[in-house]
């Protein structure tokens, strides 16, 4: 297995797979009195966030714990970055503390990258700014192909802002790598120029995707991340984007809904949508401690041995 998980791209198929399977045999540990296997014991893992997190933090941690790793959660507010120490002296620091596995999100691209530079420790990418997501990719494949039972020949479309968002980039890399056939939705000024180039196909408009689908996964329009106005106003994006039980009745039936949280309840999806039974939203949250506890797993050497030994 690779030491560092920093894009989609570093996966063969047949790595993803291993991925997923591997999680499949974690994910039975969630249902356990005593949730905990000692694959890791005596490993540390520091949760490096330098962006705010709920769902990859939280998931993350839970997945160390329980590998019976000790976890570390550092997050900038109350320490010393916010006394303006650079992401290379923090890093130092962890290293001289003896981390096995550093789990970073920051708001600049490539951040993760720069970090493997500097420290002997694992690093795994929970989010660069703009650029990638892989933890988020692997488990959206992992819950695809749990209802489905594949992923090649799959139809899948991303909707909103996928200019901006990692997701949709990893996802995207994953589906096509996988088989997939992934078409990005969305309006013209938030497709990348360079998005046809991903081996997808491009649409400026939903309605004539929806009743070809198998998954339908919608995004989060990232205004925190905007520097201009990329449509006319928030009404109107989720008039012609937003999912709502109108446009799922034209879903063939069995298509799922998606979203890789936190929802914007109203605007890219109808409050109502989120909580209908083809909706796996929340299972993308569970599926993530099994994606996380296999990647923590296989990269930090369990991945030698069987994972029915530790599970």
């Amino acid at each position: 297995m690779i030491k560092h998980l920093l894009s989609i791209t570093q996966l063969a198929p047949e790595d993803v797979t291993r991925v997923l399977d591997t999680a499949d045999s974690f994910r039975e540990v969630g249902t356990r009195v005593i949730k905990k296997v000692p694959a890791l014991r005596g490993r540390t893992v520091v949760n490096l966030f330098y962006e705010n997190s709920t769902r990859t933090r939280i998931s993350f941690e839970l997945a160390a714990k329980r590998l019976s790793a000790d976890v570390i959660n550092f997050s900038t507010s109350g320490s010393s970055v916010s006394k303006g120490e650079s992401l290379k002296d923090t890093a130092l620091t962890l290293e001289a503390m003896g981390a096995d596995a550093i789990v970073m999100r920051h708001s600049s691209s490539g951040a993760c990258h720069t970090l493997t530079k500097w420290v002997k420790a694992s690093v795994l990418n929970a989010g660069d700014g703009t650029h990638e997501h892989p933890t988020q990719a692997l488990l959206d494949l992992y819950t695809i192909r749990e209802r489905y039972g594949r992923l090649e020949g799959l139809r899948a479309a991303i909707v909103g802002d996928i200019l901006h968002s990692r997701v949709a980039r990893s996802l995207t890399l994953g589906l096509v790598k996988m088989g997939a056939e992934v078409t990005l939705v969305g309006p013209p000024t938030l497709i990348p120029p360079e998005a046809p180039q991903w081996g997808v196909d491009v649409s400026y408009e939903l309605d004539g995707v929806i009743p070809k689908l198998d998954v339908c996964y919608m995004l989060r329009v990232q205004r925190e991340r905007q520097r201009q106005q990329y449509f006319p106003s928030v009404r109107e994006y989720s008039r012609i984007y937003g999912l709502s039980r109108e446009r799922v009745a034209q879903l063939p039936e069995g298509a799922l809904i998606m979203h890789p949280g936190p929802m914007n309840r109203g605007v890219e999806i109808a409050s109502e949508v989120a909580d209908l039974p083809q909706s796996v939203i929340t299972e993308q949250v569970t599926n993530g401690i099994a994606i996380r506890m296999s990647l923590l797993y296989l990269i930090l050497g369990g991945g030698a041995g069987e994972v029915s030994d530790v599970a």
